[in-house]
């Protein structure tokens, strides 16, 4: 398959479209984010790269960070978090406080935010330093040891933190929190805050699509825990639009408001998009175009 030629003519399509979406602003770093850029790249199961527009343009990850850190719990302490959090989609906005106290302080699922701070706050406490171990994983994974934390982005969420900070109170007052609620907050806003492109995200994804394989050989994953990942990334990685998202690309997924979304061909390849403007649901509108145009254009779907 010629992906090089597909991927230019994804990119030339979205650049010829006028900005599509808001950034977002509720986060001032990231509102300040040209809304013109676009990247996709695709990594297949071989290693092979393709990429095309601001694809090695770094942004913010944001909430496709938690993927990774829920695949470390997994890999480090087994099925334990699943007493914490459930594995259903939310219908609600990312950040509900309303869904939370309803459901007694056990999150829908780990890609909520209440969801990713209780899958934070275990790595914490296996780990010690659950931010450091999600950027080491990033680093090995893509190969690229200039990924790290963007202090700018970093600081602002800080400033910006409320909603966060009430789900967390919120969780520990439910007893759902094991470690002290600043240093949760602290580690989630660390690891929500690496700056990296679709390229060396395309590269350290490459392990769902390789069965839990890492880039040097070994098992990061067993197979079934990568399947189950996979699963919910299809009916959570993109909060209230997941329907929408497997209807339209037909892939596991997932989004962050930094305008990136990762996408997983099983036993075949990833392919990950960025374009900042976000549509309600907080997921790039470009970015799920061109996935839509990807899919429909290959054939690679899970259906």
């Amino acid at each position: 398959m010629d992906f090089q030629n597909l991927l230019d003519d994804i990119a030339g399509t979205v650049a010829a479209s006028p900005p599509r979406g808001e950034v977002a602003a509720y986060i001032p770093q990231l509102g300040a984010v040209n809304p013109d850029q676009f990247g996709i790249a695709v990594v297949t199961g071989e290693g092979e790269v393709f990429s095309a527009g601001d694809a090695n343009v770094p942004f913010s990850i944001q909430s496709i960070s938690k993927v990774f850190a829920l695949a470390l719990v997994l890999a480090t302490d087994g099925d334990g978090v699943w007493q914490r959090v459930f594995r259903e989609p939310s219908g609600n906005p990312f950040n509900s406080l309303v869904q939370l106290e309803q459901e007694a302080g056990i999150p829908r699922n780990p890609f909520i935010n209440a969801g990713a701070l209780v899958v934070t706050d275990r790595l914490l406490s296996v780990t010690g330093d659950a931010a450091g171990t999600v950027l080491d994983l990033m680093r090995q994974e893509s190969g690229n040891p200039g990924v790290g934390v963007d202090p700018v982005v970093a600081e602002s969420e800080h400033l910006h933190s409320s909603r966060n900070a009430s789900l967390a109170y919120f969780l520990a007052s439910c007893g759902n929190l094991e470690n002290p609620v600043p240093d949760v907050l602290d580690n989630y806003i660390r690891q929500c805050s690496l700056a990296m492109s679709c390229v060396d995200l395309a590269l350290a994804s490459r392990f769902l699509a390789s069965n839990g394989v890492r880039v040097d050989g070994t098992a990061l994953l067993s197979s079934s825990q990568t399947k189950r990942i996979n699963a919910v990334m299809l009916t959570c990685g993109t909060y209230d639009a997941a329907g929408e998202f497997a209807y339209r690309v037909g892939l596991p997924g997932k989004s962050g408001v930094g305008g990136g979304i990762v996408a997983v061909v099983p036993n075949n390849l990833t392919v990950v998009v960025w374009s900042p403007g976000l549509g309600r649901s907080g997921n790039s509108v470009s970015g799920l175009n061109a996935l839509d145009e990807f899919t429909t254009r290959t054939g690679l779907s899970i259906f």
